[in-house]
């Protein structure tokens, strides 16, 4: 199993910062070199405060090994052209070290957030990955542009906005997934499949292995779990509690229902929706009880997260999202050791 982290390095888990809790752009040289230098396979940046693709290029110059790439980024606030050439840069950048996660975001937010139409979701995806890998393959043999799809007619071809063929033209495409139809989708145009954290091990094996049964050699199942871990008791109880809110707020998605349904949670999900549209975010994690929690939540203290991590998904997945917060010294050789016992798994 190969190990991923998140930018910032010092983040616990992904998504649960606090709101002000912003990216210091200072720090990002120093969080990828150290990324690199804990043996990390992949150093990824998600979509939320800042562009992805500009920050991934501090990351990239900073670094010589590790890969880069996108957790994720929106395609569908995005034309296929334009993270095309996003990644094509990144790509000369990184000598090659770049990968590509798509993620589609949820109706409301591409409507009333990037202010764009909405489509159905996964045969959209399925173009809109065809569609950038066509003007890929336009550049690297300098052709004439030819697609034409439900959602995208392009034909273009003009010297002026054509970039020159690069020398590892082959970039890996992940993309983000839940539902089996999405899953199903990344199995046809991707090269991995970018699991969301609601994906519990029962719903992989019992949902997502057999939508994903026709995947290429090469496809890689990657999944960043909810992940609650500390090196003392006391503080594991409290990002034990981070995780909690973290569940309820995704619990509390509709796009994300499926992953609770498959444990007869459909009332606990139409209760948390009704509670996050009144804004009672604190009321929310007091309705996770802990067998819930422990369902969906890697809880381990450090010495025992590899081994846990093993037991849930060593047959299941091939590359997870690990982020540790590092304080000091002793929590930095922690998470070495961690890194390298989590690589070691077969």
């Amino acid at each position: 199993m190969k190990a991923e982290t998140l930018l910032p390095l010092g983040k616990l888990d992904p998504g649960l910062r606090s709101p002000d809790d912003s990216l210091n752009l200072n720090e990002v040289a120093i969080d990828a070199a150290t990324t690199e230098s804990l043996g990390y396979q992949t150093l990824l940046m998600e979509e939320t405060k800042d562009d992805p693709f500009q920050v991934l290029t501090m990351a990239a110059l900073a670094t010589r090994r590790v890969n880069i790439g996108t957790s994720v980024a929106i395609a569908f606030a995005r034309s296929p052209f334009v993270i095309a050439q996003a990644a094509w840069t990144l790509q000369k950048i990184s000598n090659g070290r770049f990968e590509l996660g798509l993620g589609s975001q949820v109706r409301g937010h591409i409507m009333r957030r990037y202010g764009m139409d909405w489509h159905a979701a996964g045969p959209w995806m399925r173009d809109y990955v065809n569609a950038v890998r066509a003007i890929w393959h336009s550049w690297q043999t300098q052709s004439k542009l030819e697609f034409e799809s439900d959602h995208y007619q392009l034909n273009l071809s003009v010297p002026l906005f054509t970039p020159e063929p690069i020398d590892q033209p082959n970039i890996p495409v992940h993309v983000a997934a839940v539902n089996p139809y999405m899953c199903r989708v990344a199995t046809e145009v991707a090269d991995g499949l970018r699991l969301h954290p609601v994906c519990s091990p029962r719903y992989i094996e019992e949902v997502v292995n057999p939508a994903v049964a026709a995947r290429r050699t090469g496809f890689e199942i990657c999944l960043k779990p909810l992940i609650a871990t500390a090196r003392d008791e006391e503080t594991l109880l409290q990002r034990r509690e981070i995780a909690r809110q973290r569940l309820a707020f995704y619990c509390s998605t509709p796009a994300y229902a499926r992953a609770f349904h498959l444990y007869g949670l459909e009332d606990l999900c139409v209760e948390l929706a009704a509670a996050s549209k009144r804004q009672a975010w604190d009321r929310m994690a007091m309705m996770i009880d802990d067998d819930v929690l422990d369902e969906f939540v890697v809880v381990a203290r450090y010495d025992e997260l590899a081994k846990t991590i093993e037991q849930r998904y060593a047959k299941l997945i091939d590359r997870i999202e690990v982020s540790i917060p590092i304080v000091d010294e002793a929590d930095k050789e922690s998470l070495d050791q961690i890194v390298k016992d989590i690589n070691a798994i077969r």
